[in-house]
């Protein structure tokens, strides 16, 4: 299987020598770097490293912006009822309160809703509108869901609520859904020049061209002051950190830094997280698993709350509450995990697509199970929980396998579907679930059979252990923020002597090592990789990213180790 086989490592092509000209006033390791990412010519480089946009940001460029400011706009003259709709994720969930707290700035009657995971399912559902409707609210707004409810969406129209669709996901083929006005930079036709926004970034264009139509912000409120939660909502989705969500997730940052948000406060503090040295990852690891936390366990609105709140004893209760539902979705996750992968390899252990469902589990968590099978198996994986008519299941994928569109050749046995190319959900009826399984094991089959599946590590360039200069660190910094589709620097070093190495954490699940290269020496930290430590030879090469580590007051540089193997050996020991 995959897990045996190894990573294969892949180092990037040489930097040309017209690009090495064009960026001779950066340091050849910056040189190398800044053409792996595209950028070979001393202007395109420096804006990157600005986060500077090179398109026009407008977004009355985006189908259905002018429709949905006339309607809201009109909502707030008559002060008519106004609710935000919203998913259960962090995206969902910080565009819901994005929306929520800009409408309520401008005087507006609105509220938020965010459907339970449970009880009502993913996205827009007939009763929760009619509910809605028969309380009196006239315009209903979804962020991060909607695309694929064309159903829900004419329900909506026959009650008389008028429905705005914002969603970042990708359409369905055909007609969308009979709104009031559809925003979604992904739609057919759509203009935006940036297709990769988060959900919560698709919402703060709405209030950027509300704001630009009414001509004056409200009091002491701009629509800058929103940029933590994008910054949160974006990161947490896995949104590209490419194009505007990086403009939009650096100056975030420097929001959550400063942050006025007491529930950020309090959630940083029980989270032992300085905000003052916030970094994207920060948000991936630390923010992000606790505020998704309540809706894979019970209901978003905790998080919800907790992102609006003035209350100091509410925020913080909120945020104790949300750390240890973060601990018991852990837990869970790695209970689910165990199960899902003794499922799927008593199915058939050499599958080209792993599928596991069973009525015990969690639905909040079974994704994190997925992902869990792809990263140990490099397979794309189903995870789901049966009940009595449906089962719900949640899909990760590899980059070999696009699942959605393997979903969408599979929508007649489905009840709904939706997602990216390597996340996904869906619904289906327990008559076809046998049907489905075998369809997309069938297309996994027919796509990746006689390819070879295993994961490749890639690094920017190979550097000696002692070119590895504070000065180096402080260059990096311009990358950030840095994360999916705009990833560290990575290195590789070749032939280190491994001087110290042993085992740190829980079940000594991670590697702790000193390597040197007889001139410089650093401590290397490789997560989840302490199963390596008994066969670690003497000499090794490592692939790494470079970093500074904080602890007890004490600053120290330090490799964060991707994968180690024997030096020169083709392939990793991960």
């Amino acid at each position: 299987m995959a897990s045996n086989q190894g990573k294969r490592w892949l180092v990037s092509a040489p930097v040309t020598p017209q690009a090495n000209e064009a960026l001779a006033a950066f340091s050849p390791i910056m040189r190398q770097i800044l053409f792996n990412r595209g950028y070979a010519t001393d202007a395109a480089a420096r804006a990157y490293l600005r986060a500077e946009a090179n398109f026009d940001p407008s977004p009355f460029q985006m189908t259905g912006i002018p429709a949905t400011v006339e309607r809201v706009r009109y909502a707030l003259d008559h002060n008519e009822p106004i609710t935000i709709y919203g998913d259960y994720d962090v995206d969902g969930v910080t565009a819901t309160a994005l929306l929520v707290q800009a409408l309520r700035a401008l005087g507006g009657n609105v509220h938020g809703y965010i459907p339970n995971r449970f009880d009502e399912g993913y996205g827009l559902n007939n009763k929760a509108l009619s509910d809605l409707q028969a309380d009196g609210v006239k315009l209903v707004i979804s962020v991060d869901c909607g695309i694929r409810s064309p159903d829900e969406t004419a329900h909506a129209r026959t009650i008389g609520l008028d429905l705005i669709i914002s969603d970042h996901h990708q359409p369905a083929a055909g007609d969308l859904p009979p709104a009031f006005a559809v925003i979604n930079p992904k739609q057919v036709g759509d203009s935006y020049p940036d297709k990769d926004l988060a959900g919560v970034g698709v919402a703060y264009k709405i209030v950027q061209a509300l704001l630009d139509s009414i001509g004056t912000a409200a009091e002491g409120f701009q629509a800058d002051d929103l940029l933590d939660l994008v910054a949160l909502g974006t990161v947490a989705d896995l949104a590209p950190l490419v194009g505007e969500n990086r403009i939009l997730v650096r100056k975030g940052l420097q929001k959550l830094r400063e942050t006025k948000r007491q529930g950020l406060f309090s959630l940083a503090a029980v989270s032992d997280l300085p905000l003052s040295r916030i970094t994207a990852t920060s948000i991936g690891f630390i923010l992000g698993p606790r505020l998704n936390a309540a809706g894979r366990l019970k209901s978003a609105l905790a998080a919800f709350d907790l992102l609006t709140t003035t209350d100091v004893k509410t925020a913080g209760d909120l945020a104790q509450q949300l750390n240890v539902q973060n601990r018991q979705r852990q837990e869970l996750t790695r209970k689910i995990q165990a199960e899902a992968e003794a499922i799927a390899l008593a199915d058939d252990p050499a599958a080209d697509l792993f599928f596991a469902v069973h009525p015990d589990f969690n639905a909040g968590v079974v994704g994190l199970a997925a992902a869990r099978l792809v990263e140990t198996y490099y397979r794309p994986a189903v995870v789901g929980q049966i009940s009595a008519e449906a089962t719900r299941c949640s899909c990760r994928s590899i980059p070999e396998f696009h699942i959605t569109e393997a979903l969408d050749q599979c929508k007649d046995l489905l009840i709904r579907h939706g997602g990216h190319a390597a996340a996904a959900g869906f619904t289906v009826r327990n008559e076809n679930l046998e049907a489905l399984k075998a369809r997309l094991k069938s297309l996994a089959t027919e796509q990746l059979r006689g390819r070879d599946l295993r994961q490749t590590l890639t690094a920017d360039t190979e550097v000696p252990l002692s070119d590895l200069k504070p000065e180096l660190l402080k260059h990096l910094e311009y990358l950030q923020p840095t994360g999916y589709g705009n990833p560290e620097a990575v290195f590789v070093s070749r032939d280190v002597r491994v001087t110290n190495s042993r085992t740190v954490g829980a079940e000594s699940k991670h590697l702790k090592l000193v390597v040197t290269d007889g001139r410089l020496t650093f401590d290397a930290i490789g997560f989840r990789l302490g199963h390596l430590q008994p066969d670690l030879p003497l000499r090794v090469d490592v692939l790494y990213t470079f970093e500074s580590n904080e602890f007890n007051g004490r600053t120290s540089l330090q490799l964060n180790l991707k994968d180690v193997k024997p030096a020169g050996l083709s392939v990793g020991l991960s």
